[in-house]
């Protein structure tokens, strides 16, 4: 094989994705095609030719990295008898250069997927193929956001369009009212994990619904509803259609819950009885709920349902009333709309909320559904979020961990293995925290060079630097720190302790608030004290977010309380030695102990009303900067080095990256939901149960 041929295999998996050695090769081939094209090795892969790769030490790198993928792609894991799963999922976060998801859910499923194939698992993910992605972010003058929507064109990424033995495309059908819609379906490897994005954007489809699977989260309720029968119903026939066998079928969030419907209809037209139909469908799925509002879950208007599901209806022959019910809380009320997450788990074997406290949420939310049990008792449980680490950890740090701690990837989920930490002297630990905060300072400021927003960027590679960047839902209250305008610009315009904050986030292109929010943080990086040192960075994606997980010095989350799901971006900074400084929301209660981080608020603020909750979280906010995070960071000892900082994060390193892994995630939905939903027929090749998955 020639290493113009084994460069191509790596291009065509996104195992790449993962593994920033691999990318380096393909900068290394065209530096500018590459940075252009968001990282995109295809794109470096279409114009470079074969006869073009003369590099010795090139070359060998090229072979060294081929040959990493062919051991990885032929491994074989104790994982690898997990039952089958196939995974419905309305948005992927892979890599920044495929941009068909906007915030955490997708990046959750996107690290789901990739660890699966990391475990071995027998998975199969299935989602959209969104042509123009979420948005591309950028701005007027004054701060307002503006949304662009590129094109992406398949043949520009390692997409493959399925065909079946004869060439031709393999086409899945759905009804959309009584209207049919054809659905193609493009294949992306990922590692070992076989990913499907449906696409109703060719020619065989009517010009008004050619674009149902074009935008993610944009368009009216009809819209939604029809990208929900795309994703749940049609994922299913294709995954019919190519074969794919199925255990486990995990339905992450309401938007795909129809899925199981369509394997009810199954059933029915296998000749079940309507409750053996249930009772197998039950049996064979698993709902994970994320959504801690109960205005947040996705509802339809019954006549607009049933309009939208009419065809499906008459194949399932269920009256109105009987095909409501399943997603309706108190099905004989007319006038109750049809929720997806009532659908998900009144048709699913066992559910999870993504951190404990949201499981806690979910029951109290749901208790409606099961009034005869204590809320405790409530069947919905849960499974902390975690990050992949090989994907969000920078290659400077992946070089420390590596010489430092050793085979970090292979031991992510290890408790033990990050104890080694413990040993690393406080000078070693200082040095690696400097010099990753450097990198983002540079980044930053060559990054602001390019962008729209009109802002002056000055930061300090010596400076405490803070990070906030995620979805600019309201909720998450990204302004906080602003609340007291002129109490923030003391602390951070102090000479000796200077303070530098960095955001980062997009507001959907509806919610005004979230825009007014991100033009108040435009706003207050103009005030005088402040000018230069408070930083957006526009078009916030998965590069920025890894340059700024890795780079900050402490991660700030203020949601009010308990509406985060989870949030797993603070997660992904203690790898790089960076220090949380949260409300006690989403994964936070499970993670902090005092020593780690730092907490915002208290638990007792729940009852407030939102304006006195901001209030109260907010002058928490500030004590915590002023008494406790900005004197540990500047109190140095005589070799220069902040030993209660440093404290602090010898304990975040040692206690976080394995707790809050997708390595434990995994390993957890492995034992607790796959093993258990699918082990009555599960059998390894020796004809026993699969069950040893479950009992370890």
């Amino acid at each position: 094989m020639s290493s113009y041929e084994k460069l191509e295999a790596l291009a065509w998996n996104l195992w790449w994705s993962w593994n920033p050695e691999v990318l380096d090769l393909f900068a290394r081939l065209d530096s500018d095609t590459f940075h252009q094209s968001k990282n995109n090795p295809i794109a470096v892969l279409n114009r470079v030719g074969r006869d073009e790769i003369t590099d010795a030490a090139l070359i060998a790198d090229i072979d060294t990295a081929h040959d990493a993928l062919d051991a990885y792609m032929n491994r074989t894991t104790e994982y690898a008898v997990a039952p089958r799963t196939s995974y419905f999922c309305m948005e992927y976060g892979i890599h920044e250069s495929l941009p068909i998801y906007s915030g955490g859910l997708g990046v959750l499923a996107g690290d789901h997927s990739k660890e699966a194939s990391d475990l071995g698992i027998p998975f199969t993910a299935i989602g959209l193929f969104l042509r123009e992605g979420y948005f591309r972010q950028h701005f007027t003058e004054d701060g307002w956001q503006q949304e662009t929507h590129p094109i992406l064109d398949p043949e520009l990424h390692p997409l493959t369009l399925v065909t079946d033995d004869e060439g031709l495309p393999v086409i899945a059908t759905v009804w959309v009212g009584q209207e049919p819609l054809r659905l193609r379906a493009w294949h992306v490897r990922l590692g070992r994990t076989n990913m499907y994005l449906l696409d109703s954007d060719f020619d065989r489809n009517p010009e008004a619904l050619r674009s149902l699977t074009t935008r993610l989260y944009q368009g009216d309720r009809r819209v939604r509803l029809q990208q929900e029968i795309i994703l749940g119903i049609g994922g299913l026939r294709l995954l019919r259609m190519l074969g794919v066998k199925t255990d486990v079928f995990h339905m992450n969030e309401g938007h795909c819950a129809l899925l199981a419907l369509e394997l009810l209809r199954e059933r029915l037209d296998a000749g079940d009885p309507p409750e053996v139909a249930e009772r197998w469908v039950r049996d064979h799925a698993v709902f994970t709920t994320h959504t801690p509002v109960m205005a947040g879950h996705d509802r339809f208007d019954p006549q607009l349902f049933l309009e939208q599901m009419s065809y499906f209806q008459n194949r399932v022959r269920l009256s109105d009333h009987d095909l409501l019910s399943f997603g309706r809380v108190r099905p004989d009320d007319p006038e109750e709309s049809f929720t997806m997450t009532v659908l998900g788990l009144k048709l699913s074997r066992a559910a999870n909320g993504v951190s404990e406290l949201n499981g806690m949420v979910a029951r109290e939310q749901w208790h409606v559904l099961y009034p005869e049990r204590a809320v405790d008792d409530v069947p919905i449980d849960h499974v902390t979020n975690g990050v992949h680490l090989a994907t969000w950890t920078v290659p400077i740090a992946r070089a420390f961990l590596n010489e430092k701690i050793g085979n970090w990837k292979d031991h992510a989920s290890d408790p033990s293995f990050w104890s080694k930490f413990e040993h690393i002297p406080d000078e070693v630990l200082w040095q690696y925290r400097s010099e990753l905060r450097r990198g983002l300072v540079a980044f930053a400021t060559k990054y602001v060079k390019r962008q729209s927003l009109p802002i002056v960027c000055d930061l300090d590679p010596e400076a405490l630097t803070i990070g906030f960047a995620r979805r600019f839902a309201t909720y998450k209250r990204a302004p906080l720190l602003f609340t007291d305008l002129e109490r923030v610009a003391e602390l951070f315009g102090q000479r000796d302790r200077p303070v530098q904050v960095l955001f980062a986030g997009k507001a959907h292109p509806a919610d005004e608030g979230g825009k007014r929010f991100i033009q108040r943080i435009v706003e207050a990086s103009h005030h005088p004290k402040l000018n230069g040192r408070v930083v957006f960075l526009e078009n916030y994606d998965m590069e920025v977010g890894r340059m700024l997980v890795s780079g900050c010095d402490v991660w700030l989350n203020n949601p009010r309380r308990p509406m985060e799901a989870s949030g797993t971006s603070g997660q992904k900074i203690a790898v790089h030695g960076g220090l949380n400084l949260s409300i006690l929301d989403g994964w936070w209660p499970e993670g902090y102990n005092g020593s780690n981080g730092w907490s915002i608020g208290s638990t007792g603020t729940d009852a407030l009303e939102p304006d006195e909750q901001d209030d109260s979280d907010a002058e928490s906010l500030y004590q915590t900067l002023e008494r406790s995070v900005v004197p540990a960071f500047y109190e140095r000892d005589d070799r220069g080095v902040p030993s209660l900082w440093i404290n602090r994060m010898r304990s975040a390193m040692i206690e976080l990256p394995g707790k809050f892994s997708a390595e434990r995630m995994l390993i957890d939905y492995v034992r607790n939901y796959y093993t258990r939903t699918a082990e009555h027929q599960m059998q390894t090749t020796d004809g026993s149960r699969r069950g040893l998955l479950s009992d370890r």
